[in-house]
């Protein structure tokens, strides 16, 4: 089995990261299986400070995975963007939206959210 990837970190320390054990439990699944997702491209892990986690912000209320970000990662993916410019795209402030696109994803606006990254140009 191939390592999972991660990403530089490029978020603000403001970004709660998630160690994979923790996102594990709280999706109430096995970590291995929380590394077949990061090998699918459903999610993104960061590596902060020698441990390797996921952004709180992918995940509603209820713990489960924000429902249009593994839709939205596939988009960015095909428009060749790293995992690294996908992160910095989801949290850097729209005033349009407004906001930042991983605060309007958990909400009305995340349709318009995936629509715009599969618009903008690479």
């Amino acid at each position: 089995m191939s390592a999972f990837p991660c990403s530089d970190d490029v978020l603000s320390e403001s970004v709660t990261l998630l160690p994979l054990p923790d996102v594990a439990d709280q999706l109430g699944i096995a970590v291995t299986r929380v590394h077949q997702m990061l090998r699918d491209h459903q999610l993104i892990a960061v590596r902060r400070e020698g441990i390797t986690g996921i952004p709180k912000d992918f995940f509603d209320p209820d713990g489960a995975v924000v429902k249009p970000l593994p839709g939205l990662i596939t988009v960015m993916r095909d428009a060749k963007y790293t995992n690294e410019e996908i992160l910095e795209w989801i949290y850097t402030v729209d005033e349009t939206l407004p906001g930042r696109p991983i605060d309007a994803l958990h909400g009305p606006l995340a349709r318009e959210v995936v629509r715009r990254a599969a618009a903008e140009p690479f």
